[in-house]
């Protein structure tokens, strides 16, 4: 067995370009009307600076609180949520690229808990949220909807 050390936190990163503009990315993200065809499949409300909303993905019995620490309009949205050992920070940063495009990243970081589980929650979160991304770009630019996370853990597949 090798003798790993950690020596910082590790966190969860991100990042995708998207043939979209800034404020169409954005709205994506807070309209519970489109992030509901690539993510979740219930919201309570839109994201709001300082409002909390509940998230729901129906296939798996899912609901979480979710609280908008953050938003700036087209450039920042700051959210916490219940990760697997306490809260953790989602962080999502739209920057405004060359031909009308945006580069939209994630970073999801505050995960706690043994070496191991610091590392599994870290890559459980990269996974999710490239997912997320992938289904955010091919319903954006193209109308399709890819299924990515309904799909991820089909009946009869555990998880892990």
């Amino acid at each position: 067995m090798y003798n790993l050390h950690l020596t910082e936190i590790p966190v969860a990163q991100t990042g995708m370009l998207i043939r979209k503009p800034v404020a169409e990315v954005f709205e994506a993200i807070v309209n519970p009307a489109i992030i509901t065809q690539f993510w979740f499949t219930k919201s309570s409300g839109r994201l709001e600076a300082g409002k909390q909303v509940q998230w729901e993905w129906e296939m798996y019995g899912i609901s979480i609180p979710v609280m908008t620490t953050t938003l700036e309009p087209n450039e920042r949205i700051v959210i916490e949520w219940p990760g697997e050992n306490g809260p953790t920070t989602v962080e999502w940063r739209f920057t405004a690229h060359e031909n009308d495009t945006t580069f939209l990243s994630i970073t999801n970081a505050g995960f706690t808990g043994s070496g191991d589980e610091l590392v599994k929650q870290v890559t459980d979160s990269t996974q999710g949220f490239s997912l997320v991304l992938a289904g955010l770009k091919a319903f954006l630019e193209h109308n399709i909807r890819l299924n990515l996370v309904e799909d991820r853990y089909p009946p009869g597949v555990a998880e892990h």
